[in-house]
């Protein structure tokens, strides 16, 4: 039988990204924007606020572009200060990228395993499946969700115990299946 879990955002991640004030290296984004218009061109920017000191940080989004290039739904989720809409910026590459910042994703996202049944199982079938593209490590999952320590986790992949089609070390952000033999 196959379980399915669900790796989900719970808030959004903090954003690393040196202060000018403090030199801390964290955000927080609420979700609100600033949108600013001169004539026919408009800018607007993601504002967060330093964990440290406090102080706002202003991440581009859209820069010098024509208003009417702009799709009105965009504007709109803009001025309603759409947190759906900050989370999807900040996992776009082009948004990181132009404004030289990462993400990190400690504490902002849960595991759901639909149960406890699983643990008692001999052989565990299951299908990981990511709500958004958060940069997790599978050995951590799997001991989240089997309730196993991550050394544990180690040993059954080193001794063949726990196989999956998809290179376990490391991080990864999509989806894969992993087969758990006790």
């Amino acid at each position: 039988m196959l379980n399915n879990w669900v790796v989900a955002p719970t808030c959004l991640p903090l954003v690393l990204h040196r202060c000018h004030t403090c030199a801390s290296e964290r955000f927080r984004t609420s979700g609100e924007f600033r949108v600013n218009a001169h004539h026919k061109a408009i800018d607007a920017w993601l504002l967060a606020l330093c964990t440290a000191c406090g102080d706002t940080a202003k991440f581009t989004v859209l820069e010098r572009m024509k208003v009417r290039s702009v799709r009105p739904e965009l504007l709109d989720r803009l001025h309603d200060n759409d947190p759906g809409l900050a989370a999807e910026l900040l996992r776009d590459p082009v948004v990181r990228r132009r404004n030289r910042i990462a993400l990190d994703w400690d504490g902002a996202w849960s595991l759901d395993t639909g149960g406890s049944d699983h643990l008692g199982r001999e052989v565990i079938d299951v299908s990981v499946r990511f709500a958004a593209p958060i940069p997790v490590r599978p050995v951590r999952l799997i001991a989240e969700g089997c309730g196993l320590s991550r050394a544990e986790v180690e040993r059954l992949i080193t001794e063949g115990n726990l196989v999956s089609a998809v290179r376990l070390s490391g991080k990864l952000s999509g989806d894969f299946t992993f087969t758990l033999k006790r």
